[in-house]
């Protein structure tokens, strides 16, 4: 039981890490991108750029929280 609670929180550190919201954000694009695929309507670099800018939005947009309620 020891060892699968120390591998729980190995991975929950390793994706999770400092911030959850970063680790939602980032697993709400990566799904909105794999219904596009499933749905079979993408143009697989436009897709690609798209994903890419919606995770760098998610972190920005999260990094602006944390710095708003730090008080900064």
């Amino acid at each position: 039981m020891r060892v699968l609670r120390g591998f729980g929180r190995f991975w929950y550190d390793f994706l999770v890490g400092d911030d959850w919201k970063i680790a939602v954000a980032v697993a709400t694009v990566l799904l909105v991108g794999a219904g596009f695929v499933v749905a079979g309507g993408y143009d697989a670099p436009v897709l690609t750029a798209l994903l890419g800018l919606g995770v760098g939005t998610a972190f920005v947009v999260a990094l602006l929280l944390d710095v708003r309620s730090s008080g900064r």
